[in-house]
């Protein structure tokens, strides 16, 4: 599997694909170590449809904005993820379709392809630039308060 080095190539790889609706991040420690399993809710430890990840799909709303911030946006707001699950756990880009809702509504999905490695020079980019944007009418960060 290639491994993403630099947030522009991410963003060349959503901009072929769009709407990119085909298009997940999930954060495990890789496609073998799922094995085609599902994830299982952390508040009853039943097994869920698919696995949790979440879409690079571009949102209506975003209008003209810079797909490279949504790109970076929608892996900096999972980034903590990678502390929850645990050693060896990485972001990773497959091609899936959703196959239902998790108990956090995100998406479930059927991995029909896993794409690449997001390295960790990518998720600096994406944070540099995110938070660069924070101080802009754009909005608070501020998830806390």
């Amino acid at each position: 599997m290639r491994t993403f080095t630099d947030l522009n190539d991410l963003t060349a790889l959503v901009e072929a694909r769009l709407p990119a609706t085909e298009l997940f991040v999930r954060w495990s420690r890789g496609p073998d170590a799922d094995g085609g399993r599902c994830s299982r809710d952390g508040l009853t430890g039943g097994a869920l449809p698919g696995l949790s990840a979440n879409s690079l799909a571009v949102e209506p709303w975003w209008d003209d904005r810079p797909l490279r911030l949504w790109v970076a946006r929608r892996l900096y707001d999972y980034r903590h993820l990678r502390e929850r699950r645990g050693p060896g756990t990485r972001p990773w880009v497959l091609e899936g379709e959703e196959v239902g809702r998790g108990p956090d509504n995100e998406p479930l999905v059927r991995c029909h392809s896993p794409i690449g490695w997001i390295s960790d020079e990518v998720l600096v980019e994406c944070e540099d630039l995110v938070v660069s944007h924070a101080a802009s009418p754009w909005g608070s960060l501020d998830r806390e308060g």
